[in-house]
């Protein structure tokens, strides 16, 4: 009942589909000893390796971490039938290889909830998303059919308050999360295994893009590939779904039982806390708009999949964002110490099509498409990270007036 060969297919050359630094797509990638390899004619068609992938450990380590051929080859069809044979094991489907990098045994950025749904996975599908717009792809894409973590031989991918995995299973119920572990036994066969189609995934390849010097974040180099409008949507209904059972009604079929969410973050988790005294106006305005208490917790999807504006600290719980239905009227809004300021979650909110505003106690920044604000300011950490953000609740309420 099963082909004795169907999984065994010969060996042709790789093509490159989309090549944004560190979201690498391509059909036909090549596996062997636990090293990557693309097939092609002209090797020089392909990008510099270090714009793909690095090797897997931390830049806190001090050490070069270009990819040597350990990691990955480009080889000509002459030199696969030396290197790879002439036949190689399909791995079909969709394949997302997570070449994140770790520190010793700790993983380092992807236990993070904003790092892992805000940059790796909110990237990745921004990129697959844009193979839709490229001619000859058959449409629709197929299902995401596994993720692969290399470089993490444990469970150390998983974040500390225990989300990304059940959310992962939520948002791809059919799709595979292996490690190391899975990458070791493919080695240790000593065959070639090609992947039908593969996007390697990469933190330190990516922010070697231009666009990382200005933003010093890792979907940057995505931020320039043209996506279809909404491409995060079928994804964000999928897991609210999934994890509520049902899909609140969005603002567009009326209006929210609950117009505005606050976020307020422990200190515990490297944000920030501000007094509630603020949200006083906001709570006055919500009553008088619609009769409706306003709820001063983020409490994950349900909370986040309902609101119009969400108000936070800069801090880990406007990653919530990428759960809040987009319309007209979404916005953020996020509390900077004043005169600082990170491009995070304004990214988050351009990427879902919410409206972002920065907040500097009594003055607000707020930038249309296609405009940023200059770089980064970090500011001095006791007061970035510190336990007293000035802010003027009525400029706040007034943004929020403005919106709804």
């Amino acid at each position: 009942f099963l082909s004795p060969a169907s999984h065994i297919l010969p060996v042709k050359t790789t093509d490159l589909l989309l090549r944004p630094h560190g979201f690498i797509i391509s059909d036909n990638l090549y596996l062997r000893n636990g090293t990557l390899y693309a097939v092609a004619e002209d090797p020089s068609t392909w990008p510099e390796l270090h714009f793909v992938l690095s090797k897997g450990l931390s830049s806190d380590l001090k050490v070069d971490l270009d990819p040597t051929e350990k990691e990955m080859r480009i080889i000509t069809p002459s030199e696969a039938k030396v290197v790879l044979g002439e036949t190689a094991l399909a791995i079909d489907g969709m394949t997302f290889i997570l070449y994140d990098i770790r520190s010793n045994v700790e993983t380092v950025f992807i236990q993070h909830y904003y790092h892992w749904w805000g940059e790796i996975i909110l990237g990745a599908m921004r990129i697959y998303s844009a193979l839709t717009l490229l001619p000859n792809i058959t449409l629709p894409l197929p299902e995401p059919k596994r993720f692969i973590i290399p470089n993490v031989g444990d469970h150390s991918w998983r974040d500390y308050a225990g989300v990304d995995g059940p959310m992962m299973r939520a948002a791809f119920p059919s799709s595979s999360i292996s490690r190391g572990d899975y990458w070791d036994d493919l080695a240790t066969l000593q065959r070639t295994f090609v992947f039908e189609r593969a996007m390697v995934v990469s933190r330190e390849a990516a922010h070697k893009h231009p666009l990382s010097s200005q933003w010093f974040k890792m979907i940057s180099s995505t931020m320039s590939v043209k996506t279809p409008k909404h491409f995060w949507e079928p994804l964000r209904q999928r897991l609210v779904i999934n994890t509520l059972s049902h899909l609140p009604l969005g603002p567009d079929q009326h209006f929210p039982s609950k117009p505005i969410e606050s976020s307020n973050h422990e200190l515990n988790h490297g944000a920030m806390r501000i007094s509630d005294t603020w949200l006083e106006p906001l709570e006055e305005m919500a009553k008088r708009k619609r009769g409706i208490p306003l709820r001063k917790r983020q409490d994950g999807v349900l909370d986040a999949s309902i609101p119009l504006i969400m108000v936070g600290v800069h801090g880990n719980g406007l990653t919530h964002q990428i759960w809040m239905p987009p319309s007209n009227q979404s916005t953020v809004i996020e509390i900077f110490y004043p005169k600082t300021y990170l491009h995070d979650y304004e990214m988050l909110a351009r990427n879902m099509g919410h409206k972002h505003y920065a907040v500097w106690n009594d003055t607000t920044l707020t930038y249309p498409e296609g405009k940023w604000f200059p770089g980064v300011e970090g500011g001095i950490k006791d007061t970035f990270h510190g336990y007293s953000i000035p802010v003027h609740g009525p400029t706040v309420a007034e943004v929020v007036r403005k919106r709804l």
